[in-house]
């Protein structure tokens, strides 16, 4: 099996973290330099054949930021085969709504800290 990474799922990586969201940039600036938990994080990181919002190898953490379209029934339908592939590699997938990034910051990240703590805990 080639392990080799399709060359335009990375550059699409490279330009989603060109064209980020409000709630994907402000998460960055939590969690990039090993802001959070001295974790250290990637943005837009290939899992392939998916691209994720952020990962954290240590811990086999990924975070999805979803806007409101992730509310609709094919979406859901898409997300949760997405996050059952994830899982079978033994990553944990957490989901936030942007909004709540935005506007709810210390909930998401006390959640977040919850589930890093769950997970340093767990790692070999």
């Amino acid at each position: 099996m080639n392990n080799k990474l399709d060359p335009q799922l990375l550059i699409f990586a490279k330009t989603m973290r060109h064209t980020a969201t409000d709630a994907e940039n402000f998460m960055w600036q939590l969690l990039r330099t090993k802001r959070f938990m001295d974790l250290k994080f990637r943005r837009q990181h290939v899992i392939k054949p998916y691209i994720v919002d952020f990962y954290c190898h240590e811990i086999c953490l990924v975070i999805e930021l979803d806007g409101s379209q992730h509310g609709l029934d094919d979406v859901i339908e898409y997300d949760a085969e997405r996050t059952k592939y994830l899982e079978t590699l033994g990553l944990k997938v957490v989901r936030y709504w942007n909004h709540d990034v935005l506007g709810r910051t210390d909930v998401v990240l006390e959640d977040l800290w919850q589930r890093c703590s769950e997970l340093k805990n767990t790692s070999p």
